[in-house]
Order: structure tokens, then C-alpha cells, then sequence
């Protein structure tokens, strides 16, 4: 039990009774638990494919996120014409609107010397330590294995995280090609089209090129058992492997998009697909044991109109669900309520294990003098209920419509500034900040020490006398 002071934005201080005066703003937290803010590793904001964006720029999808208790979002930049430069000027004019603190990982997709160049300005200038490999989205986003080898060794070099969404693109294609051929059209053909198999066996593909080139890998969106268990495998060994589940695959199951009603099946479809029922459950308890270290959303948020662009080919539907609202929620009633994780996990996996991996601990991810003052306030006795009616994302759809649990986030404070309490949201465009987050977290501990016995167990080059004529 501690009392909590916070002055100009920051944790002045942690200790039992306190005595202030009476200018200074007191909240009573009796009987309920003062956490850190959560910090979600996986949102799409203000994204454009193409033909649509996202409904959830920086501003909504930042207050929803508020609401719901995230003080912190790391968001995907988009290379513009393959140019990361120009990618990330264009997210830093999109995130001006930010009503709380963000980062940015750098998604990578094609290789060039111009690609190799940039990286490297994206770590040392921008702020960015992690980079994303698409191995689906063929013709789109996929890079082949050669590449993923290059951007893996770039990774390294630079000491940041590579990041892998696992599918294999090319099966993917032929399932979709599969399914239009069966007259399988609809949402359920997403699903169908792209099989937990085709996850797992990108994965571990994914997994043994990172241990050739001995780099980290972030495996984003862990959706099946399929992909678990493989990463499950590699840490067993000893190695770095980060396996990240998001709220929908822990919380849904795939019978939704069977549904009859065409817009509540296209609000569930997102890539990879959310999967049959035991998966869930499956990726609940590797979370628990520690196989999977932290909880994203791959909050995407496309609302029913835009969806509709698929009601004749799932194919041309915009994939995402959102989640950045109710993650924090979720998570407390799947895992903490049903007894399945403690306190301390919880926070574990909603904030510190992403703050370390992206190097940004303690200012992020901790309730210690000096960290920053983002703190949420939960009330393990009060109940909350999850709908599009009520929640504050731009979407009108909700995954998690009618959906109750108890464990409510009563409090939010960002930076040091109440902006959620008594169910009433109090934010302001352009007072978020974008969060440097330097090379180098702790998943690069000890990688020079394998490079060196791997060098010496090689017994090579082999000195040979040369043969006489």
C-alpha cells in the first residue's frame, strides 16, 4: 500500500501517507489498484490501403484508447512508394492531432540499398527500433526469404527488432483462388482461404531464419496454436522469440464470420483470421505460462460501409477489428478475473514487457519516481459493458458488442492530467508526444557471446597441405 505523487507530468514519488497541501489535487483510490498505464504494441491509425483508410485517426483512436486505460501506442508506419523517409513524415503530420504519448514501428515493404540506407536513419535520427516483414499480401506487401534474410541481418546490425506478420503468401493465394473457385465469396471464405497451418509454418519458417542470422523476432498478431506452439519450441531452446496474441484472438472465436447477416460477419474480418473455438483458450493459457509475453489489438478499425466493398469477394474487403479501447478490459476479466494470471501479470503483459522490449522502460511501464505520471485506476468490483453504442472509437461496429466483465478502469491519467473519469473523456488534440525509443533493448543481451561460439565450434577453414603434381 503507497500513496502516489506526481508533479509536471512525472512520479515524484511512492510512499505510504503522504502529506500534502491543499492545492494539490487528491484522488482516493481505497479498495481499488493503481496501475501503470497500459501501453498497446499494435495499432493501425489513419492507415490508407489504397482505396479506404482507417475511420480511427490519431485523435479518436487515441481517446478510445484513453478510455479504455492505454496511455501509450506503438503505431505502424507505412512506407510511401516504398520510401521510409517519406512514410514517416507523412505519419508525423498525421499524428499532430495525438492526445497522448505514441512510437512508431517502420513496416518494410521491399529491399533495396535505399531501404538498407534508411533503416539506418530511422534508428539513429527518428526514434525507431523495431521494423515489420510482411510475409503475406503477396503482390502487395510480401517479401520473399532472401529479403527477410537481408532485413533480418539489417536488424541485427542496427540493434533493432525484427517483426514478422507469419502467413504464407503464397498458399494464401491459392486459398483465395480456392475459395472463389468454390463459390465461397463471403467472409467465411477469409477464414477457409487462410488456415491456421499456413501461420504455424510461416512461423517457424520465420523462426529458424532468425536463429540463422541469431537477430530477435517479434512475432505480431499471434492468432492460432498453430504459431504457438512453434514459438513455444524456439524459447524452450533458448531463443529470442517474442510471441505477441491480441485481444480478438483471446476473447472470439471464427463461428462469427458464418453468420448469417453479412455486415456482422465482415466486422470480424481481419488477417490472421480469428480462429475456430480452443484456440482462444490455447493462446490464454501460453499467455499465462509466459510462451507469449504481451497483449496488442491490431486495432484497424474499418466500419460497415467499408467492409461492404467485399460483399461479393472477401478479397477486396478491408481487414481490422478494433480492440485499443477494450484491450485492457479484456484482459483483466479473461485472465486476472477467471484466475488464470495476478496482478502483477497483468501489468506485466498490458505495459512493462512492452516498455522493455522497445526500450523505453522505466519512463514507460512503471509506477517508480522519475517514471512518467501515466496511470489508470481499476476497480476489481465494478463491472463494464462493451457496445458501438457507447464506446468512442469512429467505428459503428463493435467485435465485442453486448460483452460484460467485471474489472473497470475508473481512472485515467496521462502525463500527469486527468483525462478519463467518471465515465467522461477530457482530451486535447496535439498534447501527445511522439516517444523516441532507442537500439538495443534487452533481447540483444548476449548475442555477441553466441555469434562467438558459434564462430569457434565451426572447426573451419580446415588448413589442407596442397596437393603435389
Amino acid at each position: 500500500m503507497a500513496d502516489v505523487y506526481v508533479e509536471d507530468g512525472i512520479i515524484v514519488a511512492v510512499n505510504p501517507n503522504f502529506r500534502v497541501g491543499d492545492d494539490v489535487t487528491v484522488i482516493d483510490a481505497t479498495g481499488k489498484y493503481v496501475l501503470p498505464g497500459g501501453i498497446d504494441p499494435h495499432t493501425h491509425l489513419d492507415m490508407d490501403v489504397g482505396f479506404t483508410a482507417t475511420v480511427d485517426d490519431f485523435f479518436s483512436g487515441q481517446a478510445a484508447a484513453l478510455a479504455g486505460g492505454t496511455t501509450m501506442h506503438i503505431d505502424f508506419v507505412i512506407p510511401l512508394n516504398g520510401s521510409l523517409t517519406a512514410g514517416f513524415d507523412d505519419y508525423e503530420k498525421k499524428a499532430k492531432k495525438s492526445c497522448m504519448d505514441y512510437g512508431f514501428h517502420m513496416a518494410i515493404t521491399k529491399w533495396d540499398e535505399t531501404v538498407s540506407r534508411e533503416m539506418e536513419l530511422m534508428v539513429k535520427e527518428k526514434g525507431i527500433n523495431s521494423f515489420k516483414f510482411f510475409m503475406a499480401y503477396k503482390g502487395i506487401l510480401m517479401i520473399n526469404d532472401e529479403l527477410l534474410l537481408k532485413g533480418f541481418k539489417k536488424c541485427k546490425s542496427l540493434g533493432a527488432v525484427a517483426m514478422v506478420h507469419a502467413e504464407n503468401g503464397d498458399a494464401v493465394y491459392e486459398g483465395q483462388q480456392k475459395m472463389i473457385e468454390l463459390g465461397i465469396t463471403g467472409p467465411e471464405g477469409h477464414a477457409l482461404s487462410r488456415p491456421a497451418v499456413l501461420e504455424g509454418e510461416a512461423t517457424a519458417r520465420a523462426i529458424r531464419l532468425a536463429d540463422f542470422v541469431n537477430t530477435p523476432l517479434y512475432v505480431v498478431h499471434v492468432m492460432s496454436i498453430d504459431a504457438m506452439e512453434e514459438i513455444a519450441k524456439a524459447r524452450k531452446s533458448g531463443q529470442r522469440v517474442i510471441g505477441e496474441p491480441i485481444a480478438s484472438g483471446l476473447a472470439l472465436d471464427e463461428s462469427w464470420l458464418w453468420h448469417p447477416d453479412f455486415d456482422i460477419a465482415a466486422k470480424y474480418v481481419m488477417s490472421p483470421p480469428i480462429r475456430k473455438r480452443g484456440h482462444d483458450k490455447a493462446l490464454q493459457a501460453a499467455l499465462s505460462t509466459g510462451v507469449l509475453q504481451l497483449v496488442g489489438t491490431d486495432h484497424c478499425a474499418f466500419n460497415s460501409t467499408q467492409k461492404a466493398r467485399g460483399i461479393d469477394d472477401f478479397r477486396k474487403m478491408p481487414n481490422g477489428v478494433n480492440g485499443i479501447e477494450e484491450r485492457m478490459h479484456l484482459v483483466w476479466d479473461i485472465m486476472v478475473e477467471s484466475g488464470q494470471i495476478s496482478v502483477t501479470d497483468y501489468v506485466r503483459i498490458t505495459s512493462t514487457e512492452c516498455a522493455k522490449i522497445f526500450n523505453i522502460y522505466p519512463r514507460k511501464g512503471a509506477i517508480l519516481p522519475g517514471s512518467d505520471a501515466d496511470i489508470i485506476i481499476l476497480n476489481p468490483n465494478s463491472s463494464f459493458e462493451m457496445s458501438a453504442k457507447s464506446h468512442h472509437s469512429r467505428l459503428d461496429t463493435n467485435v465485442y458488442e453486448g460483452r460484460r466483465g467485471k474489472g473497470k478502469i475508473e481512472v485515467t491519467i496521462v502525463g500527469g492530467r486527468v483525462v478519463w473519469e467518471n465515465n467522461e473523456l477530457k482530451v486535447t488534440p496535439g498534447t501527445g508526444r511522439y516517444i523516441q525509443m532507442p537500439p538495443y533493448s534487452y533481447l540483444f543481451d548476449g548475442l555477441d557471446k553466441k555469434d562467438a561460439i558459434y564462430l569457434n565450434s565451426l572447426q573451419a577453414p580446415v588448413k589442407r597441405a596442397k596437393a603435389s603434381t
